[in-house]
């Protein structure tokens, strides 16, 4: 029933039919974010100051290239910081109609006014995030295991990460987990799955073939010499490898 009978019927004192009444605002905004999760196949992790470039200017560049989800990461800068440089970030993903989240901070999240945030093990849990944040915002989980990726896929989380695949000085310390997981998470996966950790164009192929339709990625943006080139490169082999999650 399109709006002007909807009208119609509210005028006449006419009950409208429960599958016609409007929905909630919450759950519509819930459902249109987890809708655009759902497209999502490169996400972006950054720091404040990338090597790339400015955020102001760089983030403009790999968007329009194919960058779907942006994460502003920075474990050790205060909230005042913190969330002048979320601004910035929220101004350009919605420029581009990309999402926006924040690693590990929900207050800056909300201050912020991101599309959600992303937790670690050893971070905030899932649940308290999810009853801080409500039901509306993104919630992210990093897994390195087959049984942390069984418990986050069981959670309230909206998407897991996998990895690091490859070893990678971003996660200093933490072994690379392999292809081995991907392939894993890939016949399991109930909702969106990114492979993460080292992943790059050169090698992006093999991690597509052991089952990644979307990945995360830090250093071959963040540190590339031509950013927009490795974000175009990385997005066109992810949508050609699954041309079904473009609809």
């Amino acid at each position: 029933m399109d709006i002007l009978r909807r009208r119609e019927n509210n005028l006449s004192g006419m009950p409208l039919p429960r599958e016609n009444l409007p929905l909630d605002p919450a759950a519509d905004a819930a459902a249109v974010l987890r809708k655009r999760l759902s497209r999502a196949r490169l996400y972006l992790v950054t720091p404040a100051a990338p090597p790339a470039g400015d955020l102001d200017d760089l983030l403009p560049r790999v968007l329009e290239a194919g960058v779907d989800m942006v994460q502003l990461r920075e474990k050790d800068m205060e909230a005042g910081p913190l969330l002048r440089h979320c601004e910035t970030v929220r101004r350009r993903t919605a420029e581009f109609g990309a999402l926006f989240l924040v690693n590990d901070r929900v207050d800056v999240a909300l201050a912020a006014g991101a599309d959600g945030v992303h937790v670690g093990q050893d971070d905030l849990p899932v649940r308290e995030a999810r009853r801080q944040m409500g039901p509306v915002p993104l919630i992210g989980l990093s897994t390195h295991s087959e049984t942390e990726l069984l418990a986050g896929l069981r959670s309230d989380a909206d998407y897991v990460a996998v990895g690091p695949v490859f070893a990678t000085p971003t996660k200093a310390g933490r072994p690379s987990v392999g292809l081995d997981l991907v392939s894993f998470s890939a016949d399991r996966a109930t909702k969106p799955v990114f492979a993460i950790g080292g992943i790059d164009a050169a090698n992006l192929n093999t991690v597509i073939e052991a089952g990644a339709r979307r990945v995360c990625v830090v250093r071959s943006i963040a540190l590339s010499g031509d950013p927009a080139t490795s974000a175009r490169d990385i997005s066109r082999a992810l949508r050609a490898a699954s041309p079904a999650l473009n609809l």
